[in-house]
């Protein structure tokens, strides 16, 4: 895991993975990207994430599809 980006703890949403420093999902990121919104509009939305936050998401979510493999 990314934990730069990416960190889960049990006592920040119930250890959901989230953007270090924010307590956004990882899972809120994908799901509003699947649903149609762009990288600028999650930003607009999410002030204190980061582009780079956004893509460690994506990171996060493929070595975990790839670990359950």
């Amino acid at each position: 895991m990314d934990t730069k980006w990416i960190q889960s703890n049990p006592s920040i949403m119930m250890g959901k993975p989230v953007i270090t420093g924010t307590r956004i999902p990882v899972e809120l990121i994908l799901e509003k990207f699947g649903a149609g919104e762009t990288i600028e509009q999650l930003l607009e939305a999410y002030p204190r994430l980061t582009e780079e936050g956004i893509r460690a998401a994506f990171r996060f979510a493929a070595q975990a599809l790839r670990a359950k493999a």
